[in-house]
């Protein structure tokens, strides 16, 4: 055995080099301060306590004698306790935190600007180079001889040019739009247009391989999912940056986003499942087994429940999420177009049929079949009213809920062929997007009016109204 423990001694001696990176005495010092256990690892490496590891970055020059303290962190004005990305101390050493990436991969932070002491520094170059690490080429500099691979990032932030005739959109009548961002899914691009609601065009669009599934907004998250791609990726409005893909098996497809309670809902027919995502840390938590294909997915306004059609059998199904997630079915519909619930009871549009039926939830009995809007696409609850959103007349059919009996409707004059309504946060104002004519109409659903109709250069599938805020890096 003492032969054999000698043995393993000589071997390391031999793999670890003569010249191995040590960190200065008062650098270390300063780590320690913090995290007595620290591991100083042979080439430099810093590995703290939990096991989160730091890469260190050697300055051309440095001071000595400088006293250690923290010069800036990024992000800023944190401490070393708060684990920060970069840590720039006095001396100009610097410590960069491994993270991963969104596709998983191990690497540093990344800036298209970075301060001078993270490209002027230098890894050290007998560092053992983490498995699957990559960096970005405007980090490239601090790599040396390292065998490390590269990426380049540009961002989804993609030029778009105005028209020649660019039109400006008043919004003195509808004042709660001029704090609002418009991200679009035209038919005519897969990419996601940004648009000022003031303006006639899109400022820029967000660059997408595949094209888009589904748009929704959380704070200041986008969540899409797209056609061939087997992730939900989220984009960080901050920065115009995908932060994270949380990965499926299958193709997610629709997304529901429960804000009071921070979760997301995400189906995928191809596997009869309904996945649930936490919005605190965009990470997936359970995944619920259904009874079919599931699509037209629909959650209650008190997050209780969650609804679907079975797209192959036609059966439509409800999901008590306070029940242990218990399935209960509704009953057999032809051709749902969309779902909602109202006061106790589920209301159920049929496209072909230009119907919408009214099933009691406790009893599961259908209350009525009335005829609606033709070609009925979308319906949205606002107060005691539902509004029922006709693609083949051009019109959104209002319901008193209390007696279920149209007793008003709002024709279209500018749109072609109506495709959703879109509720701006809370309010009374409501748009119609329109998937031929390059216009949105907007509702005030107190007034029961069509407002305004506004211009666009692109005809919408759907959009997502988000708040208009400062991009990091703006001037």
């Amino acid at each position: 055995m003492k032969k054999i423990i000698i043995g393993i001694a000589i071997l390391l001696s031999t793999i670890i080099p003569a010249n191995a990176t040590k960190l200065p005495d008062n650098v270390q010092d300063f780590i320690t301060a913090t995290y007595p256990k620290t591991v100083f690892r042979f080439d430099g490496v810093v590995i703290l306590p939990d096991n989160t590891v730091y890469l260190p970055l050697i300055p051309s020059k440095f001071n000595s004698d400088i006293p250690v303290s923290i010069k800036y962190t990024i992000p800023a004005n944190k401490d070393f306790a708060q684990m920060p990305d970069a840590v720039v101390l006095s001396n100009d050493y610097v410590l960069l935190k491994l993270i991963k990436n969104n596709k998983g991969k191990n690497t540093v932070i990344s800036m298209p600007a970075p301060p001078v002491e993270l490209v002027t520094g230098l890894f050290p170059q007998d560092m053992l180079v983490p498995k699957n690490f990559v960096i970005s080429e405007h980090m490239k500099n601090i790599i040396g001889n390292l065998d490390v691979k590269t990426f380049h990032e540009n961002g989804l932030v993609v030029p778009v040019a105005a028209p020649k005739n660019a039109f400006i959109n008043s919004l003195d009548l509808v004042p709660i739009l001029k704090n609002k961002i418009l991200y679009i899914i035209s038919p005519v691009s897969k990419n996601i247009m940004v648009a000022n609601p003031a303006k006639g065009y899109a400022s820029y669009a967000l660059y997408q391989e595949e094209i888009p599934i589904t748009v929704k907004g959380y704070d200041v998250f986008l969540l899409v999912t797209s056609y061939g791609k087997k992730s939900l990726d989220v984009i960080s409005l901050t920065d115009d940056k995908v932060i994270k893909e949380i990965n499926f098996k299958t193709q997610p497809e629709e997304i529901v986003v429960d804000e009071k309670n921070k979760l997301a809902y995400v189906s995928s027919g191809e596997v009869a499942s309904m996945y649930v995502v936490s919005l605190e840390d965009m990470t997936l938590k359970k995944q619920l087994r259904l009874n079919g294909m599931c699509e037209r997915v629909f959650l209650s306004e008190d997050g209780t429940k969650l609804f679907y059609n079975d797209k192959q059998t036609r059966e439509v199904w409800a999901i008590e999420l306070d029940n242990n997630y218990a399935l209960k079915s509704i009953g057999r519909f032809p051709n749902v177009s969309k779902i909602a619930y109202v006061n106790g009871k589920v209301y159920i549009t049929s496209r072909t049929k230009n119907k919408l039926a009214i099933v009691d939830y406790e009893t599961m009995s259908l209350m009525s079949e009335n005829v609606t809007a033709e070609k009925p696409v979308d319906m949205i609850s606002y107060k005691d009213y539902l509004y029922v959103l006709g693609a083949g007349n051009k019109t959104i059919d209002i319901i008193d809920t209390n007696v279920d009996q149209r007793i008003n409707y709002i024709e279209l004059p500018a749109n072609e062929f109506p495709t959703r309504l879109i509720q701006v946060d809370d309010s009374n104002i409501l748009l119609v997007t329109d998937a031929k004519s390059d216009i949105y109409s907007i509702i005030d659903m107190d007034k029961q009016v069509v407002i305004k109709t506004n211009k666009l250069d692109i005809p919408v599938n759907t959009l997502y109204v988000a708040n208009s805020f400062k991009k990091i890096g703006s001037k």
